[in-house]
C-alpha cells in the first residue's frame, strides 16, 4: 500500500470529488481514478459509492481514514524532523498570566530567540481559563497556567513546578511578629487583589470567606507590579506567588507574613492540545520549558 496512495485518497475525502482533488494535486483525473481502483484492489473493498455526481465513503472507507490521517502526519513528523534543525522557522502563540509572563518566560523566550531566531513569538496575557479555551480552540500552540493542578481530555497539561505562595505586608507591618497570622487577623486590613478570575486570588478570597472574613476595603489592580509598590507605601496587604515578590523580600522592601497557604497551593503548568500536530518549533520549545522545568523545581524548593 503506497502512501500517495493513502494521500490521494484523504484529498478526496476532503475535495468531496475526483475531479477536485485532480485539480487540487494537480493530476489528470484518470491519475486519481487510477490510483483510488489501485487502493481499493489491494484492501479488497470499495471505498466510495459513487452516486450520480456524488461520491460518498463506504463503510471500509470510514475505517480506512483514521489510519490514513496518522499516516499522513507520521509522515509529515519524519519528513520535519530530519531538518529540523536548519528549518525551525514560522510563529508561536504563547499565553501566560502576567505573573508568569514576567517572572518565569522572560529567560525562557531570550534563549529561545537566540536558538531559533526565525521563530517569530507571539505572546499573549490572560487569566488561566481563558488560556485553556485558546489552546482548545487553536488560538494558541501552547499555554502556561498558574492554578491548582488541572485535568482536560481536549489538552495534555504538565505541571511543571509547584509554586509557593506569599502573603506580603510593608517591611514594618505590625502582623509580621506574629508566628501565625490567622484569617480572622485580616478582618480590618486592606487587602490589595489582582483582577477578578485570578486562580490565587480566588483561593485566597475562598479561605478568608470561610472564616467570615470578608476585608474592607479591598483594592482590586491589573498589574503585579503596581500592587507591590502600593504594599511597599503601606497601603494594604496581598497575596502573591513568591517569585513576584522574591527580590523584594530579600531586600527588606516587603515581609512574608507567617500565613498558612496549604489550602491555596497553585502550579505552574504546560498546557498544549492533545490531538493538534506539533511543528518544529513548538517541539523545541516545549523540550526546553521542560529543560527549564527542572531549575525552576530547585529554586522553589530552596
Amino acid at each position: 500500500m503506497e502512501s500517495r496512495h493513502l494521500f490521494t485518497f484523504l484529498v478526496v475525502v476532503e475535495t468531496g470529488s475526483f475531479t477536485r482533488a485532480a485539480q487540487k494535486l494537480d493530476y489528470a483525473q484518470s491519475s486519481i481514478t487510477a490510483q483510488i481502483q489501485t487502493l481499493e484492489s489491494e484492501i479488497g473493498l470499495p471505498l466510495f459509492d459513487r452516486i450520480g455526481k456524488k461520491i460518498i465513503l463506504t463503510d471500509a472507507g470510514r475505517r480506512l481514514l483514521p489510519y490514513a490521517q496518522e499516516i499522513s502526519k507520521i509522515h509529515d513528523m519524519a519528513k520535519n524532523a530530519l531538518h529540523m534543525e536548519a528549518e525551525i522557522a514560522g510563529s508561536l502563540k504563547i499565553g501566560a498570566p502576567e505573573s508568569l509572563a514576567a517572572f518565569r518566560l522572560p529567560e525562557v523566550i531570550r534563549e529561545y530567540r537566540l536558538r531559533y531566531p526565525q521563530v517569530q513569538i507571539i505572546l499573549k496575557p490572560g487569566q488561566c481559563w481563558e488560556l485553556r479555551d485558546m489552546v482548545r480552540s487553536g488560538g494558541l500552540d501552547v499555554a502556561f497556567l498558574l492554578e491548582p493542578e488541572v485535568e482536560d481530555r481536549d489538552l495534555h497539561i504538565e505541571t511543571l513546578v509547584q509554586e509557593p505562595m506569599a502573603l506580603v505586608a510593608p517591611a514594618d507591618h505590625p502582623l509580621r511578629h506574629e508566628a501565625e497570622v490567622l484569617p480572622a487577623r485580616l478582618k480590618d486590613q486592606t487587602i490589595l487583589y489582582t483582577e477578578s478570575g485570578c486562580s490565587y486570588r480566588t483561593l485566597f478570597e475562598h479561605v478568608l470567606n470561610s472564616h467570615g472574613v470578608f476585608p474592607d476595603p479591598s483594592l482590586e489592580f491589573w498589574s503585579i507590579e503596581a500592587i507591590k509598590q502600593c504594599v511597599m507605601s503601606g497601603l494594604g496587604l496581598s497575596f502573591l506567588p513568591f517569585i513576584t515578590v522574591r527580590s523584594e523580600l530579600r531586600e527588606g522592601k516587603l515581609v512574608k507574613l507567617n500565613w498558612n497557604d496549604e489550602s491555596q497551593r497553585v502550579a505552574t503548568q504546560l498546557a498544549y492540545h492533545r490531538k493538534k500536530w506539533r511543528s518544529p518549533a513548538l517541539a523545541q520549545f516545549i523540550d526546553m520549558i521542560q529543560e527549564r522545568a527542572e531549575r525552576w523545581r530547585d529554586e522553589a524548593a530552596i
